[in-house]
């Protein structure tokens, strides 16, 4: 369920933690903590937070897609879920989104499509498709992307399949429509 300002407040106590603030204490936590199991909360807890647009400008305050990205190298594949669901998540806010591109944090995204991970592939496809959606530049989908969508289109991995199936259609009408316009 997504928030209203108003809400926020009327939940927040008197002397409560603000939105912002509790924001920065998980991500120092997630800083500190020598516990995986608390990183692997803590990365969940901002994976969830970015669901809510409400939350877009103080999670783009703390750079927190920045956070995520890092975590993509990771070698817990429950780590990398957890955090390309979080980009997953925000790459709706056209701020983020064009931050992820303009960084080429969008490579890293890429490099999940071949995750062993069901999760983390899924997450990497809605990405490009919401990059692709939003007319941005697409020019880090290469030929490799294409055959390896190809490949997924075929999958016995129903998810997979449709979730490939709408890149592909997607990125053929955006091909088209700047093929056209290029004229």
């Amino acid at each position: 369920m997504f928030s209203r300002p108003e809400r926020l407040r009327m939940r927040t106590p008197k002397d409560g933690v603000g939105r912002y603030d509790y924001l920065k204490q998980l991500i120092t936590e997630f800083g500190t903590t020598k516990s995986h199991q608390n990183k692997l909360q803590v990365i969940a807890n901002l994976a969830n937070f970015a669901y809510d647009p409400i939350n877009y400008k103080f999670l783009t305050s703390l750079r927190v897609i920045d956070l995520f990205l890092d975590q993509l190298s990771e070698s817990d594949p429950a780590l990398v879920q957890y955090a390309i669901g979080g980009i997953c998540n925000i790459v709706i806010d056209p701020v983020q989104q064009e931050y992820l591109i303009r960084s080429k944090g969008i490579n890293s995204v890429v490099n999940c499509l071949h995750s062993e991970d069901e999760q983390t592939v899924l997450s990497a496809i809605t990405i490009l498709i919401s990059t692709l959606a939003s007319g941005s530049n697409f020019d880090y989908i290469n030929e490799g992307v294409l055959n390896h969508m190809k490949q997924l289109s075929t999958s016995s991995n129903i998810r997979f399949q449709n979730l490939a199936k709408i890149f592909l259609q997607d990125f053929n009408v955006r091909l088209g429509s700047d093929q056209s316009t290029s004229k």
